[in-house]
């Protein structure tokens, strides 16, 4: 009914209040998935209507009433961690094969810890036969489950071993360490890497690769998925109020954006047509009065007539006002003053000294920080949250439990093929060293 007719009838009846709907605020903060299509309820027209002061349902609904479950955010202390909602509850969910990233079968008798010890199993196999070579050795256990491990998981199915019956990665290396197809030592305190491989090993020659996903290491957006593709980003210069009548002959005026390529050419071409190149010395340029107040210090003024080509148009770059042009494929360019800020990884310490690692500036290269916290929470095996970026209004921040810099770099540089001049903190990956 409408809100007139509620309020006169005084409130009677059953309302509900709309608190997140589909494409809203808080759908755009998670991973943008949509709504799953599920057959409508068997329901009982009477059941809406019959009882006394209840509110009548439209026709139209009662043939579209449809169980949703929807990916939601729970906002808690300050900090948006993702979690699954709908009519079952946590307990049951659990026992749901498709939640726990397990494509059910009904002609498989096997338990479902059973089938992820399997899933574990394969993906173990996959990655020493097909990606790490006697060069990557010794390699980080977590850097082998998140880079090599996960990437091997097949399409539609979700390797988690706290669902298998190891419940820890350290305990199913050591079975597999016991079959004697790796060897793992603890190299530096609390970290463990694989040392060796026994590739000649039967269990990984007779190992049978799946036919590849055609759909692997893509990002889902909306009902479609695809690729991530890193933006083409190119430094500007623009012209500020003190360079104006040096520019104003090519017909750029304040404020314009000019590629470092088109401020030589301009330069130059200033240069050849006001007979500036020095004659005896081609390489030296003449200061004229326009060069004289837009390059030179005061106390220049008067003893500096000359510059070599290289030192002019250095100059002139660094008293040019910086800029930056961001293209995405399939959009507009972007153009933004000011110097594009990096990806930025840093270590900090949290309560009980652990470590945890935070990344910033990822909307900056088109990354949602929910999806990319979605995919280190599944590489890392270790918790993620994300919160808004400190002395920023419209921006967010990821933050991992532990030293995760590899895992950041493996997934920014190769996956992502994002350039390394763009990321900085990737210093501060662990460094497995043998024992002495």
């Amino acid at each position: 009914m409408s809100t007139a007719e509620m309020l006169t009838s005084g409130l009677k009846g059953r309302g509900f209040s709309v608190l997140h709907t589909y494409r809203d605020h808080l759908w755009q903060s998670g991973d943008k998935s949509s709504p799953p299509s599920m057959a409508p309820l068997a329901l009982d027209p009477l059941d809406l209507s019959e009882e006394k002061g209840s509110v009548e349902a439209a026709p139209a609904l009662q043939g579209d009433l449809r169980h949703l479950t929807l990916a939601g955010e729970n906002q808690e202390n300050g900090e948006v961690q993702q979690q699954m909602c709908g009519e079952k509850s946590l307990p049951e969910a659990s026992e749901d094969p498709s939640v726990r990233g397990l494509n059910p079968d009904p002609t498989d008798s096997r338990t479902l810890q059973e089938q992820m010890d399997e899933l574990l199993q394969q993906c173990f196999l996959h990655a020493l036969k097909c990606q790490v070579k006697k060069a990557d050795l010794p390699l980080l256990t977590s850097t082998f489950l998140g880079s090599h491990m996960f990437s091997c998981c097949p399409a539609g199915q979700h390797l988690d071993i706290k669902k298998s019956s190891y419940k820890k990665l350290s305990k199913f290396l050591q079975q597999m360490q016991q079959e004697q197809i790796i060897q793992v030592e603890e190299l530096s305190r609390g970290v463990e890497s694989i040392v060796a491989v026994d590739w000649k090993h039967p269990r990984i020659t007779s190992f049978v690769i799946p036919e590849p996903s055609p759909t692997s290491q893509t990002i889902q957006e909306g009902s479609r998925e695809q690729p991530y593709h890193p933006p083409d980003i190119k430094p500007l210069y623009c012209v500020p109020a003190s360079m104006t009548l040096l520019f104003q002959e090519s017909g750029h005026k304040k404020g314009s954006a000019l590629e470092g390529g088109e401020v030589r050419t301009i330069i130059v071409s200033y240069a050849k047509k006001n007979d500036l190149v020095n004659v005896d010395n081609r390489n030296l340029v003449k200061l004229d009065p326009i060069l004289c107040d837009c390059i030179l210090e005061k106390n220049e003024q008067h003893t500096v007539t000359t510059l070599p080509w290289d030192s002019l148009l250095s100059r002139c770059l660094e008293r040019m006002q910086p800029a930056y042009q961001v293209t995405f494929p399939g959009q507009e360019p972007i153009v933004k003053k000011g110097k594009i800020c990096p990806i930025d990884i840093t270590l900090a310490q949290r309560a009980s000294n652990k470590k945890v690692t935070v990344v910033r500036n990822l909307e900056t290269y088109g990354l949602d920080p929910c999806s990319v916290a979605a995919i280190l929470q599944q590489r890392c095996q270790a918790s993620t949250t994300v919160t808004p970026a400190p002395g920023s209004k419209d921006s967010l921040q990821v933050q991992i439990q532990g030293n995760q810099v590899h895992h950041l770099s493996q997934l920014l540089l190769e996956d992502y093929q994002l350039p390394r001049k763009y990321i900085q903190g990737l210093e501060k990956a662990p460094k497995p060293s043998r024992k002495k």
